[in-house]
């Protein structure tokens, strides 16, 4: 069933945490609530929950409004970042606490805890106790509890940022799998957009208790709504240059280090700001030869080998610097003359003063 969330809003004390949210999950999607540490997601997932009680708005599970209901009055299931497993239980026993306290006969009960360990491949590991598990398996375990429940809503607050990250990238497909095979709606917290880019069908990328964009991973990557989510998707961060609106035979143009880039067909610039924020991905930037025509020159500042990828740091003005992310085998001495050059198709434009990104043609 889809979560539906109507003007809902958390303070404690003073302090506001979440500011009137208007939000839908929808039924069977895997949806991630993604942002930095005090934004308001994990507060958010324990209103869901019913751990925590909103102090304004409603929470609606399909056509049944849940907020005055108890955790256990709404078919959750929850996933810890800490497992939560207890150490005196097996594996068998805390897969299967949740039917056992809600009287499932223990023969039922064993088939349950039967079928989702062999799902998760961890059926070999029913008689040991948590302290004989890796964190790998422990996780594992943690799921399962909350799969064998088979609820409405599947809940998980950074569920992998306890494993080492050979083990988060397996986990982050075995999450996706569960998912699909729970057919249930799953709402995930993370700080990590690699995690939310790949696993997720739907983004909600949140700041200061506020959604500042929700859409697919194509979507808040390829349009970010405004220059927080620019700057927070992608990996290396976006670039971000002040440019001024100009004008060059009649055409508009960009100006940046004394010189030009053409402003890109996508954008109307005629109610623009005559100063904006231009914002280019360091995969959208070239680097080129001081003298190339339509290149910005500078000088290599930095440089970093990052595998089968090499990122250049261009020096084009003062203190203003543009990374460009290019195939290892391009080499840059540091202090050496170097140019870079943009996708222009693939350029950024913000507001300044309000942050938000320009309209763009139809």
């Amino acid at each position: 069933m889809d979560v539906r969330l109507e003007r809902l809003s958390k303070s404690f004390g003073a302090n506001p945490v979440l500011k009137s949210l208007d939000l839908t999950f929808p039924e069977r999607r895997f949806v991630t609530l993604l942002g930095p540490s005090g934004c308001g997601k994990t507060t958010l997932l324990r209103l869901i929950a019913g751990l925590e009680r909103a102090s304004e708005g409603a929470i609606w599970f399909g056509d049944r409004r849940v907020d005055h209901l108890a955790p256990g009055e709404r078919n959750i299931a929850m996933v810890f970042q800490s497992y939560a497993l207890y150490p005196t239980m097996d594996v068998a026993a805390n897969i299967g606490y949740g039917l056992r306290v809600r009287g499932i006969p223990r023969a039922e009960r064993g088939e349950k805890v039967g079928a989702v360990a062999r799902v998760l491949e961890i059926a070999h590991l029913l008689a040991r106790k948590p302290r004989a598990l890796s964190g790998g398996q422990r996780q594992r375990v943690a799921l399962g509890r909350a799969m064998v429940r088979k609820p409405d809503i599947f809940l998980m607050d950074e569920p992998l940022s306890n494993l080492d990250a050979k083990l988060r990238a397996t986990m982050r497909g075995e999450l996706k799998r569960f998912h699909l095979d729970l057919e249930t709606t799953s709402i995930y917290v993370t700080h990590d957009q690699l995690e939310a880019m790949t696993m997720s069908d739907l983004i909600a990328v949140m700041d200061q208790g506020v959604v500042q964009q929700y859409g697919t991973p194509e979507e808040v990557y390829d349009r970010p709504a405004n220059l927080f989510v620019a700057g927070f998707i992608g990996s290396p961060p976006m670039n971000f240059a002040e440019v001024e609106v100009a004008s060059d035979a009649g055409a508009p143009v960009l100006r940046l280090a004394g010189r030009t880039i053409p402003v890109p067909p996508q954008f109307d610039l005629a109610a623009a700001p005559r100063r904006l924020t231009l914002g280019i991905r360091p995969q959208d930037v070239r680097i080129a030869a001081p003298g190339d025509a339509g290149a910005i020159p500078g000088t290599v500042w930095m440089t970093e080998l990052i595998g089968s990828e090499r990122l250049i740091e261009v020096e084009i003005a003062p203190r203003l610097r543009i990374t460009a992310e290019v195939k290892s085998e391009v080499r840059a001495a540091l202090n050496a003359p170097a140019a870079v050059a943009f996708e222009t198709t693939k350029l950024h434009l913000f507001d300044p003063a309000t942050g938000l990104a320009l309209r763009r043609r139809a």
